[in-house]
């Protein structure tokens, strides 16, 4: 007696393992970029030198962790949203919408307060750290304006990028799988048919 492999449910188990492989190669990928960027942002923490301010989403992720600065030559208004202060205070943080000398607009964490009031802040030039924020990159003041305390200066993500490595191992336990249970359906499959 023949054996028939069917042949639409071989394809499609087999397209469904090379994909869950190659969805685990490129976890592995996800996981070096994730590390090079991680050294990336910690050499710029430790590194003195500034930045020229961001004015592309490249830059900003060329900039992240540096310091820089920024003239503010109009502030078009300020905000109060969650933050924490450098000595992990949760309270506010103020952030003043700036307008730059080449009409470029900058956002400016000011500093950190126990209270929602914002400050009367009439710009000039601010250095600090940058950061990433909701319009791209934020300059951290460093020191504070306005008054205000520092602000807590986020740094690099988690340096052990473990999550893509447990995906890929998960990725490839799948393929495994179906690369194991399938043959093992077929020849069960083959016995039924044999025994009837």
């Amino acid at each position: 007696m023949t054996r028939r492999i069917p042949i639409i449910a071989t394809l499609v188990v087999l397209a469904a393992a090379g994909v869950m492989i190659r969805l685990g190669i490129w976890q592995l990928d996800r996981m070096e970029w994730k590390k090079g960027l991680i050294a990336q942002y910690e050499a710029a923490q430790k590194s003195g030198a500034e930045v020229p301010w961001p004015s592309s989403a490249a830059d900003v992720e060329r900039a992240l962790f540096h310091r820089s600065r920024i003239v503010c030559a109009k502030v078009v208004g300020i905000d109060a949203i969650a933050g924490q202060s450098a000595q992990g205070q949760p309270g506010w943080s103020h952030i003043a919408h700036c307008r730059l000398p080449d009409f470029a607009a900058a956002d400016v964490a000011l500093g950190w307060s126990d209270g929602p009031n914002n400050p009367p802040w009439s710009g000039g030039e601010v250095t600090g750290w940058v950061s990433s924020g909701a319009r791209g990159a934020r300059l951290i003041a460093s020191p504070p304006q306005a008054g205000l305390v520092q602000l807590y200066r986020s740094g690099p993500p988690d340096p052990t990028p473990t999550g893509h490595l447990f995906y890929a191992i998960q990725w490839f336990a799948f393929a495994a799988m179906a690369l194991v249970i399938y043959p093992l359906a077929l020849r069960k499959r083959w016995r039924g048919e044999a025994s009837g």
